[in-house]
C-alpha cells in the first residue's frame, strides 16, 4: 500500500508504485477504456458510476446521472505514499476517510481534506473541495500534480502541469463531463496526532473580518474557518497541530461539534476527528430532522442515521418526498471575493438570514482557466470566502432563495458550485464559464460527446 513496503517498485511520476498494484491498476483502467471505446463507437451517452454515495445535493427528478453507467468502482485504492517527497498516488474512488488514515500513518495529510469522510479524491478534483487549510493551499486540486485520464474515445492519457497543462487545469470543475479520472498524484503536508482548537467570538462582521485577515497574515494557525451562529455571533475557529492533548472531545455520536463552538473557548481533537468534525451532522443538516439532535435518539439509533454517508443514503431513499416540496431546501457553497464579504453579509442578514453559516477563507493563486476572463476580471481579489448555506427552507412563495443567492453571488463578482440547484440561462452560464476553453477540452477529450456537456448536466432543459 505504501512505497516503503515492497522491494520491487515501478517508478511513477512521483511516489513509486509497487509492480503488483500498478499491474492491477493498469488492468482495471484497460477495462474502463474498453468500455468507453464501445460506448463511443455506438455514440451512447454515459455517466461515471463510482459506486457508493455521491455528494451532489439531492434534487427531485434528478437527471444528472442519465446515460449508461461506466463502472469505475474498483479504482478506490491508495497506490503509493512517499514520505520523503511528501507525495501520494491514489485512485479516484479512495475516500478521504481512508486516505487520511493512510497518510497519517506517515505523519502526513493532504493539503486540503474535505469535511465529509465519504468524499472521494476524484470527486474533490472534479468538483470544488475546500476546507480550513484552503486560506493557504486553495482547493484540493491545487495540490495535484498529475492526472491519468480515460477520454470519451477510450484513450488513456496522462496530463500534468507540464504535459498538456491546459487539459490538466480544465479537469478541475468539469464534474465528469470531459473524461474519467483514473489516477492522481498530489502533495502532502506534515501532520501531528492532535489538533488544538481556539475559538474567538465577534459581534460584528467588521471586527470579525479584521481578525480573520490578521490571523491569515500572521500565518501561525494552519487551520482557519468560521461559523456565524447569528448576525451578531460570529466564531472564528483557529486550529494548530499538537503533539499531546490533555483530553480529546468526540463528536462522532452523542455530542454535536457545531454547537460546541458556541460554548467552548478551546478544544482538542485527534487529527482524524478534526478533519471530519462536521461529518456526523453533515454540517448541521440533522437539524432538518430535530430528533436526530436529541441525545436519547442519538444513543438509540445514531449509528444507523448519523454521518454523512448515512444521511445521504436516507435522503436518496426519501427522494419521492422531496417531490412534494415546492422547492428543495437551499444547500450550496458560494464563493465571494473577500473584499465584498461585508456587502454579502449585510444582504444575507437582511434577507436569507439562515444560521449557522459556514465561512471558509479560500485562496485562488490565479483564476482557473474554466472561468471566463471577463468574469475573472471582476474578482479583483485572490482571497475568497466560501459562504456555505446548508438547509435553508425555501418555501417562501414570494422568493426563491436559491436563485436570489446565486444572483447576489454573481452581482458581487463571485462564483458558486454547481452541485445543487442552478438557475443560469445558457447565455448567462457562458458569461461565467469559459466556453471557448471548455469546448476545446471537450473536443480533445470527448469528441463523440458521450459525456453530457457542463451546461446540460446541471440545468433542466
Amino acid at each position: 500500500m505504501t512505497a516503503s513496503a515492497p522491494a520491487t517498485v515501478r517508478e511513477g511520476h512521483h511516489a513509486p508504485v509497487t509492480s503488483h498494484l500498478q499491474d492491477s491498476h493498469d488492468q482495471i483502467v484497460a477495462e474502463v477504456a474498453a468500455q468507453m471505446r464501445e460506448r463511443a463507437g455506438r455514440r451512447e451517452s454515459v455517466h461515471v458510476d463510482k459506486g457508493g454515495v455521491h455528494h451532489f445535493v439531492p434534487l427531485p427528478g434528478d437527471r444528472r446521472f442519465g446515460g449508461r453507467p461506466v463502472d469505475v468502482s474498483r479504482l478506490n485504492r491508495v497506490l503509493a505514499i512517499d514520505p520523503s517527497t511528501r507525495c501520494c498516488v491514489a485512485e479516484p474512488g479512495v475516500t478521504f476517510g481512508a486516505l487520511v488514515r493512510a497518510t497519517l500513518a506517515h505523519g502526513l495529510i493532504p493539503t486540503v481534506v474535505p469535511e465529509l469522510e465519504g468524499i472521494t479524491a476524484g470527486g474533490a478534483v472534479a468538483g470544488c473541495a475546500v476546507e480550513s487549510m484552503s486560506w493557504r493551499y486553495g482547493g484540493f486540486h491545487d495540490s495535484c500534480t498529475e492526472y491519468e485520464l480515460v477520454s470519451g474515445a477510450g484513450e488513456v492519457l496522462t496530463v500534468s502541469r507540464e504535459r498538456e497543462p491546459q487539459l490538466f487545469h480544465m479537469i478541475h470543475g468539469s464534474y465528469g463531463t470531459l473524461a474519467i479520472l483514473t489516477r492522481l498524484c498530489f502533495e502532502l503536508v506534515p501532520a501531528k496526532r492532535y489538533v488544538r482548537l481556539e475559538y474567538r467570538r465577534f459581534s460584528t462582521i467588521a471586527t470579525f473580518e479584521a481578525e480573520l485577515r490578521a490571523r491569515i497574515a500572521a500565518g501561525a494557525y494552519p487551520f482557519i474557518d468560521a461559523i456565524a451562529h447569528g448576525p451578531d455571533e460570529l466564531v472564528l475557529c483557529l486550529g494548530q497541530f499538537a503533539d499531546t492533548a490533555p483530553y480529546t472531545s468526540n463528536y462522532r455520536w452523542l455530542d454535536i461539534f457545531y454547537k460546541s463552538t458556541r460554548t467552548r473557548s478551546e478544544d482538542y481533537l485527534t487529527t482524524e476527528d478534526y478533519c471530519f468534525r462536521y461529518d456526523t451532522e453533515c454540517h448541521w443538516l440533522t437539524r432538518t430532522v430535530p430528533p436526530l439532535e436529541w441525545k436519547p435518539v442519538r444513543f438509540a439509533v445514531g449509528k444507523l442515521f448519523l454521518g454523512s454517508t448515512n444521511l445521504i443514503r436516507w435522503s436518496e431513499r426519501l427522494e419521492p418526498l422531496l417531490r412534494l416540496k415546492k422547492r428543495p431546501d437551499v444547500v450550496v457553497d458560494v464563493f465571494v471575493p473577500s473584499r465584498r464579504l461585508r456587502d454579502f453579509f449585510a444582504w444575507y442578514t437582511r434577507g436569507l438570514a439562515f444560521y449557522p453559516l459556514w465561512l471558509v477563507p479560500y485562496r485562488i493563486a490565479e483564476p482557473y482557466p474554466w472561468i471566463a476572463p471577463a468574469h475573472a476580471a471582476r474578482f479583483d481579489d485572490d482571497l475568497f470566502i466560501d459562504c456555505a448555506v446548508y438547509g435553508k427552507p425555501n418555501n417562501d412563495p414570494a422568493i426563491d432563495w436559491s436563485q436570489a443567492l446565486e444572483d447576489k453571488t454573481y452581482e458581487l463578482g463571485g462564483i458558486k458550485t454547481l452541485i445543487s440547484r442552478n438557475h443560469h440561462t445558457r447565455e448567462k452560464f457562458w458569461q461565467i464559464y469559459d466556453q471557448q476553453r471548455y469546448d476545446a477540452a471537450k473536443s480533445r477529450l470527448d469528441p463523440n460527446a458521450v459525456f453530457p456537456s457542463l451546461y446540460e448536466k446541471f440545468h433542466r432543459t
